[in-house]
């Protein structure tokens, strides 16, 4: 096998180098030619001392798109001289694993070579297709390097995520794109550094942003945007010129997956951290991604009751009239009753009281002894429940000269337990005191 030092091979069929795309042309051969991810392959950091000390372990490599994974791989192999082989979990099943595995024994008997089998999207495995790998990554036959854009935590099996280390791959920042960028304009053995193409900083910065730190896409902005740029001695990439190749950033989501999750979470703990601005973007980049309005408007309704409660009960009122609001218009139109809504709540007194005080009542009513109704408390709408008791000296507060009496109305063993604390905010505060007053009269005998 060539190394993946060496000069690139044409493609197959007599296809130039330059009929390559230029991400994969581009493509990192080596750790120093690597932009991005310092804090896993920076000096000193645990996967490079591995690589240069020849330790090379089956690893997770756990990432958004376009930030190296294959990269990565590839350059593993490259360091302890084994054998690249690299297959997608989208198009390969257990045939494919068996026929792999079975090539990388021979390579190891016959050559004392290692393989390294690379997986992309490593979490479309089922559980058996994932457990096949197990036993050849326990007898080192394979070293095994999955790549996954979804949370190993629930997508890997635990017995093939405890025997390899998961790497968390960031996506790139706008200065790793440029200088990937920079390097793609000028270098002149695998980029574009002999056609004469000029661009200035502000123009890769738009594509970078576009990119959304995907360096692949980057690239491949590049490459198209070159190509089509008005013929003269010195073409020149300008911002104007991406104006009318770029129309909008694709957002990375899926409403599947952990991103989903990340950004309700940011949504909601910014309105509860009374933040409009970020709640507005938090919202705009759900929306924005085409995530369900319903479903937000559904998770803004239940932030009404847990994070704002009495201290503000009108934020309940809002949500479902936002909610109607959203199955009345649909998307774009609902987006600002939506944005009206997270702005209100942002700006209404909060409280977790009633939140709290059902978490706790929850917690009694169903690890605790399940105690009767208390007596006085239970209906007799028959003879035979007015003959047991049902009912007898319930005390009716109407009748009592401040409307509270003095009975309880908890289970004995309860007595005195209190589940729902107001808080000093908002119209919660009036609550607190009107509550306060009534169990000062229940106390009274």
């Amino acid at each position: 096998m060539s190394s993946l030092f060496d000069e690139p091979a044409s493609p197959a069929g007599g296809q130039s180098l330059q009929d390559t795309p230029l991400a994969e042309r581009m493509r990192p051969r080596t750790l120093d030619e690597f932009v991005g991810q310092l804090h896993v392959i920076g000096p000193g950091r645990p996967l490079r001392q591995a690589l240069e000390h020849r330790a090379v372990h089956s690893l997770i490599l756990w990432g958004p798109p376009g930030v190296g994974k294959t990269t990565l791989a590839r350059i593993m192999a490259a360091f302890v001289g084994g054998e690249f082989t690299a297959f997608s979990a989208v198009m390969s099943g257990i045939k494919e694993i068996k026929e792999v595995v079975a090539k990388a024994q021979t390579l190891r008997r016959e050559f004392g070579r290692q393989t390294v089998l690379f997986v992309d999207e490593i979490h479309r495995f089922n559980k058996s297709q994932q457990d096949a790998f197990l036993p050849h990554v326990e007898a080192g036959t394979i070293i095994l390097v999955g790549a996954t854009t979804e949370n190993p935590s629930f997508e890997v099996n635990s017995a093939l995520l405890s025997r390899s280390t998961v790497y968390v791959l960031d996506a790139l920042t706008v200065d790793d794109l440029v200088t990937l960028l920079h390097r793609a304009l000028t270098d002149a053995e695998r980029g574009l550094g002999t056609l004469g193409y000029e661009a200035d900083d502000e123009s890769l910065r738009a594509i970078a942003v576009y990119a959304n730190g995907d360096a692949r896409v980057a690239l491949n902005i590049l490459q198209q945007a070159v190509v089509t740029l008005p013929q003269g001695p010195h073409p020149r990439l300008t911002n104007a010129h991406l104006a009318a190749m770029i129309e909008r950033r694709s957002l990375l989501y899926d409403k599947t997956g952990e991103e989903h999750y990340n950004l309700i979470s940011a949504l909601h703990k910014s309105i509860r951290n009374s933040d409009a601005d970020a709640a507005v973007y938090w919202l705009a980049r759900m929306l924005e991604a085409g995530e369900d309005p319903l479903y937000v408007a559904r998770r803004l309704v239940r932030f009404a009751s847990e994070d704002i409660g009495n201290a503000d009960p009108r934020a309940l009122q809002v949500a479902i009239a936002a909610k109607d609001a959203v199955h009345f218009l649909g998307m774009p139109e609902c987006n600002t009753a939506l944005a009206q809504l997270v702005t209100y709540m942002a700006a209404a007194p909060k409280s977790n009281a009633v939140y709290v005080g059902y978490g706790a009542a929850a917690r009694d009513a169903t690890q605790d002894l399940a105690s009767p109704v208390p007596i006085h408390l239970r209906n007799a709408p028959t003879k035979l429940m007015k003959d047991l008791g049902y009912g007898k000296d319930y005390k009716y507060a109407h009748d009592e000269p401040e409307g509270v009496s003095q009975q309880s109305a908890l289970p004995e063993h309860l007595e005195g337990r209190r589940y729902y604390e107001p808080t000093d905010r908002g119209l919660e505060a009036n609550i607190k005191q009107a509550l306060e007053r009534a169990r000062a009269l229940r106390k009274k005998t």
